[in-house]
């Protein structure tokens, strides 16, 4: 198949996006597919099409390493001469001519709906879920909501908008509503810190979520169409499981399978199950959970987007299931291909 894998994206992601796209399209190119990776922020003025794309930008293979620090958007506007233009240039007709577009995207623009409805418009087809799911799982709140509504656990929340006081007490964790990779998102277990976490995490976002402090275990479990895959537990070496903590080697333990109980793992899938089909997901998405001291369940959010880094936790329990990367990525981007028949 001829693909376009799209990464980057004008996001504070847009680090791990370039990360996560490089590795699938090595892993497509691999699987004998004809593939470019594109920059959804910047596109190309060099082709117009998917055939002078390939001639003109395919690699033997591609490399991207993240770096440390969130991504300065400003930095990243100032390279552009249109720089409120969202989707690059010949990034629609170079996905028309494209057999599928493999969504490589982090964060707002590549996760909340909007690039997956312009590509239905486009009648561009591309990977993971529709642009209703994708709307649901990426607004933190609406999320809560939902997942409330079908009778899941999930941590108790408030919404604080525009100088608003916040009533949940400390501890509790303070983050935007709609923003991944933990960027903006802070514990905090001191009453004088509350209000710095708060002024920082609406930079991301107008709404802030203050949802109370679970103590316990953390876990994450991915969904492949009908299959909920084995448990991963996450512990952070420092901290928490923060932007850094994410995507430096070394910086976090993670255990997969999760050396957890029978009940306990089977209990969490199906969980993972209930929440990919209250929030309308399609074909994969990985699912987050808290299991508190007292044995206690709880969703924290899902991701549509799951990263594809050395280090995300997707692939990783794919691995532990039997499905290696190469074999994931291709099984994807098939997925995608079949909706189109």
């Amino acid at each position: 198949m001829d693909i376009v894998v799209l990464a980057g994206g004008y996001s504070h992601e847009r680090e791990v996006s370039m990360s996560s796209g490089s590795l699938i399209a090595n892993a497509l190119m691999k699987n004998g597919h004809r593939v470019i990776l594109l920059d959804l922020y910047f596109g190309t003025d060099q082709a117009a099409t998917f055939e002078e794309a390939y001639t003109k930008l395919s690699k033997d293979k591609y490399e991207y390493k993240v770096r440390r620090q969130i991504p300065d958007l400003n930095a990243l506007r100032a390279q552009k001469e249109k720089p409120d233009e969202m989707i690059g240039k010949n990034i629609i007709p170079i996905g028309q001519s494209a057999d599928l577009v493999f969504l490589s995207l982090h964060g707002e623009l590549g996760e909340n709906g909007q690039i997956q409805a312009v590509f239905d418009l486009y009648d561009i087809t591309y990977t993971g879920t529709g642009y209703i799911g994708s709307a649901i799982a990426m607004n933190k709140i609406l999320a809560k909501e939902v997942m409330s509504q079908h009778g899941i656990k999930t941590p108790k929340w408030e919404v604080l908008s525009e100088d608003q006081s916040p009533k949940t007490s400390v501890p509790c964790v303070v983050k935007p509503d709609a923003s991944g990779s933990s960027i903006g998102v802070y514990l905090v277990d001191k009453e004088e810190d509350l209000e710095a976490a708060i002024t920082d995490a609406r930079k991301y976002s107008k709404d802030v979520l203050i949802e109370e402090m679970i103590e316990g275990r953390e876990f994450s479990i991915g969904v492949l169409e009908d299959q909920a895959l084995p448990p991963i537990e996450i512990i952070p070496k420092s901290g928490f499981y923060d932007y850094e903590n994410k995507y430096q080697a070394g910086a976090t333990v993670e255990i997969c399978p999760a050396e957890i109980s029978e009940a306990l793992t089977k209990d969490m899938q199906a969980m993972a199950k209930r929440v990919f089909k209250a929030l309308r997901l399609e074909y994969y998405a990985r699912i987050d959970f808290m299991v508190s001291d007292s044995g206690d369940i709880y969703c924290i959010e899902a991701n549509t987007l799951p990263g594809m880094t050395p280090t995300s936790l997707f692939p990783q329990e794919a691995a532990a299931a039997g499905i290696d990367y190469n074999s994931l990525c291709d099984r994807l981007a098939k997925l995608a291909a079949d909706k189109r028949k």
